[in-house]
């Protein structure tokens, strides 16, 4: 017998939100590649009229702000319902990371305004995982015995929190990768302050993965037994560890280029990407032994 899908009230709901998070996306590009067309057109990147012209746009964080608040519902309603938070399946990990990660985004703009002007490549991200949700089987799911520890909420919400530094990093590199290697107008943001601040984006990073994996270390000896056991997620995310390890290092040693080290910041995400979101759908669970 199949189990019980969601209650119509919360998929509408998440469904709603993954269709603003889309429109988000869409808005942020338009607008982008509206900018970038009148600046080849005009020639007059440096007039003040043109930098007015270059003030970020508001309407896809304002999209991405109410997309949260409806995420926010459909996953309360479903919390409510089943009793447990959204640790599980794809479904449940895909809406409640389209939350955090949107979230910590919102809050970093607040700290970094210069993230602002990265919404395209951010939202696009968010994009994707939000048109990949409505793919995704939203049967209800059990909650187990291994899972009932305070120690779940610790390591999740530093998963999180790592994910959402990465992914703000990401969206100043590929910025800075697209801004080109001419003379910059004063005022869009020289490349070194774009690499600065990702690379201390990464840095906070990599701080939440080293305590997500203590947590985790510590959830699986309280739970199996063990402190370890090389299951794929764990030995993914170990991996992403120490790449985000060796690019810091080979950043603060050899002093590379700032393009060189837009890359290594992308090639750390999309790296941590699959690891959340690539090893669990192929995988029966989050980590072996969990049900």
């Amino acid at each position: 017998m199949n189990a019980p899908v969601s209650a119509p009230a919360e998929l509408a709901w998440l469904v709603a939100a993954s269709l603003l998070i889309v429109a988000s996306a869409l808005r942020a590009w338009v607008v982008a590649a509206g900018r970038w067309q009148a600046r080849r057109d005009t020639h007059r990147a440096h007039d003040m009229h043109n930098a007015q012209d270059e003030r970020p746009d508001a309407w896809p964080l304002r999209l991405l702000a109410a997309a949260l608040m409806l995420l926010a519902v459909g996953i309360t309603l479903r919390w409510w319902r089943l009793g447990h938070g959204p640790f599980l399946a794809m479904f449940e990990i895909l809406a409640s990371s389209l939350f955090s990660l949107g979230t910590v985004y919102l809050l970093a703009c607040r700290r970094l305004p210069l993230l602002r002007r990265a919404a395209p490549p951010v939202l696009v991200v968010l994009a994707v995982m939000a048109l990949w949700l409505p793919l995704t089987d939203p049967a209800d799911t059990f909650f187990p015995p291994s899972y009932d520890t305070p120690l779940l909420w610790v390591h999740v919400l530093l998963g999180k929190l790592f994910l959402g530094c990465a992914l703000a990093a990401l969206g100043l590199s590929v910025m800075l990768l697209m801004q080109g290697r001419g003379r910059q107008p004063a005022h869009r943001a020289p490349v070194a302050g774009l690499d600065a601040a990702a690379w201390r984006l990464m840095q906070v990073a990599l701080l939440f993965e080293s305590l997500m994996l203590i947590t985790g270390a510590l959830w699986a000896q309280d739970a199996w037994g063990r402190w370890w056991a090389w299951d794929p997620l764990e030995s993914w995310a170990f991996v992403t560890w120490l790449l985000l390890v060796a690019a810091l290092h080979a950043r603060q040693r050899w002093a590379v280029a700032p393009r060189l080290g837009a890359w290594l910041v992308i090639a750390v995400f999309v790296l941590a990407f699959l690891t959340f979101f690539g090893v669990p759908f192929v995988s029966v669970a989050p980590h072996k032994g969990a049900v």
